[in-house]
């Protein structure tokens, strides 16, 4: 099987998160990304949490989670030299990519107005913390930032406690995810017209669309939309439940939002002496006298652990979780199995455990490289893609261009 997207080509000037996870998805679904890094620092995620050997740095975790599958070559564009080579790259690219914060790339004559000139069907893809417009547009973000000003954690916590931001950086790599289908999109438009177009994406207007539900719940309670913690006022029984041994991730998660999982659940807790009882007889009923149902529950999930209490509540048809923790996200055979949980060498830091592509298609492959070291496949690049000879490229070398 070939790769979906191989004949993509992007030219990535992301950094950190929510750019590198838009290209990310694209280059494990096959798209040819190279990424266009700074000489000697390269992108700043590179260093966010590394460690060093001697004086060498190596790559850190962070940046390897967000990079493999791409190519990297360095290229000062403060400099007329590498700017010049940019511009010679781009006709060979079908998209650009960029997460700087606003104005960057307009101060550095690569905005989207200026590259379109040079190459017309380019599709320009860009990130920014509040969008390219509007009061807010020049205001700085970041993944937490954006969670604040989208609306999402103010319907995260508890009813009394602060809002809280998610551990998942949604604000960063669900932005990106955002970015990627709108790539794609302008890519298949302009198979049909021919032409490019710029796709932009706000992290703000993200984290909004995703907290969407939450943030509707002001049509049941009003303005502003309530914390409700793991308890969802409106659905019961839905709630954490504590597990044995009772450690900070012994927890187990039920949904039982309707008549018939209300049935089975009884059943699985060996609670059918309730079947008939009128606390359970309707969804305002069970909402009525969701503290009791959450006590019944609790007292058979304490004698057991998550492992135990997901399968067999699972093995009656009731929806459960445990609550996955770091090792146990990483150290699980059904997701070892299907392939998401891998482990790939990598040339500076031998076999490391990472993340994959949690998109499966049953007519494309997805080959799973590391994330390329700095620069490393600048000679290929700029040889084959605009034909420099050796000399030159030592030219540009020595005058730190690449």
């Amino acid at each position: 099987m070939s790769q979906a997207l191989k004949n993509i080509r992007i030219l990535d000037l992301t950094q950190y998160e929510a750019g590198t996870s838009a290209t990310q998805i694209l280059a494990w679904l096959g798209a040819d990304v190279v990424k266009v890094e700074p000489p000697g620092m390269g992108d700043p995620g590179r260093g966010l949490g590394a460690r060093t050997d001697g004086d060498e740095r190596i790559d850190s975790m962070y940046f390897l989670n967000l990079n493999a599958n791409k190519k990297s070559i360095t290229l000062n564009l403060k400099e007329e030299q590498g700017k010049k080579l940019f511009l010679e790259l781009l006709p060979h690219f079908d998209c650009v990519t960029e997460n700087f914060a606003a104005g960057v790339m307009d101060s550095l004559g690569l905005g989207y107005e200026e590259l379109k000139k040079v190459h017309p069907p380019l599709i320009y893809g860009t990130i920014k913390g509040f969008g390219t417009t509007g009061p807010y547009s020049h205001y700085k973000s970041f993944d937490m930032i954006a969670q604040a000003t989208g609306g999402s954690m103010s319907v995260t916590g508890t009813p009394d406690g602060p809002p809280i931001r998610s551990g998942v950086t949604y604000g960063d790599s669900g932005t990106g995810m955002q970015l990627a289908v709108g790539i794609l999109a302008a890519y298949i438009q302009r198979m049909e017209t021919g032409e490019g177009q710029q796709v932009e994406v706000s992290m703000q207007e993200a984290i909004a669309n995703y907290a969407r539900i939450g943030l509707n719940q002001r049509t049941f309670f009003g303005d502003p939309a309530p914390r409700q913690g793991n308890d969802l006022r409106g659905l019961a029984p839905t709630n954490a439940y504590p597990c044995k041994p009772f450690g900070a991730n012994d927890y187990v998660y039920i949904a039982g939002i309707s008549g018939r999982m209300i049935e089975s659940l009884l059943a699985c807790i060996d609670r059918t002496d309730l079947l008939d009882d009128e606390r359970l007889q309707s969804g305002k009923a069970r909402r009525e006298n969701a503290e009791w149902i959450h006590s019944v529950i609790g007292e058979w999930m304490a004698g057991r652990t998550k492992w135990e209490a997901m399968e067999e509540l699972q093995r009656y048809g009731v929806p459960a979780g445990a609550v996955f923790d770091s090792g146990d996200v990483f150290c699980n055979d059904h997701l070892k199995e299907r392939g998401l949980v891998y482990e790939i060498a990598h040339p500076t830091q031998g076999n490391v455990q990472l993340i994959g592509n949690p998109v499966r298609m049953s007519g494309s492959k997805t080959d799973i490289k590391p994330a390329p070291l700095l620069g490393a496949d600048g000679h290929e690049v700029f040889t084959q893609t605009l034909g420099l000879s050796e000399e030159a490229l030592a030219e540009l070398r020595d005058a730190g261009v690449i």
